[in-house]
């Protein structure tokens, strides 16, 4: 038989700290995300889209002037990122039913990162950037998500990672705002 004295139970919370807990803790969280967020975007420019131009990989110009009268994803990325990794074929498959102009960002010239996109199975259209263009759009990390409207006013600015989901969202939004 235990001789042992029972242990010393532990007060009960009360009701309204319970409450406060379930609604504290959450807010919170969401405050210290929204914060990571703000902080992530805080040089992202807002506004007018700046000008966007260049010559493909693959040999043609894109613009993103020419691609006005619709929603337009503007991504930035790149080949070392392995957050990149993880969103290239939701970006390629969002592709197929938007515009979408992407930014390669000090992943070699456009020839080899061109032989790399194939090898990855990837075809969005990509222009190779030393950092001019990241930096006209105020980009601080990668991959950074543009949503222009068809106006080519920019909408979204995402950082990080973006569910496939959530980019399609933000593009017909785009397109109806």
């Amino acid at each position: 038989m235990d001789m042992r004295p029972p242990p010393p139970s532990t007060p009960k919370p009360s009701r309204r700290r319970k409450w406060l807990r379930r609604v504290v803790e959450p807010l919170l969280i969401i405050g210290l995300l929204l914060g990571v967020r703000a902080w992530q975007q805080r040089n992202a420019v807002s506004g007018p889209a700046p000008r966007l131009q260049g010559t493909a990989v693959t040999g043609e110009p894109l613009s993103l002037e020419a691609l006005r009268g619709g929603p337009v994803l503007v991504h930035f990325w790149a080949t070392w990122c392995s957050v990149c990794d993880t969103v290239k074929g939701s970006i390629d498959a969002i592709a197929h039913d938007y515009a979408v102009i992407s930014v390669a960002e000090d992943s070699g010239q456009a020839a080899e990162l061109h032989a790399w996109m194939e090898r990855q199975g990837i075809s969005f259209p990509t222009i190779a950037d030393s950092g001019g263009l990241s930096r006209a759009f105020g980009v601080q990390a990668f991959p950074t998500d543009f949503v222009i409207g068809p106006d080519g006013r920019i909408r979204f600015v995402e950082v990080g990672y973006s569910s496939e989901l959530g980019l399609r969202a933000r593009l017909a939004l785009a397109a109806r705002w």
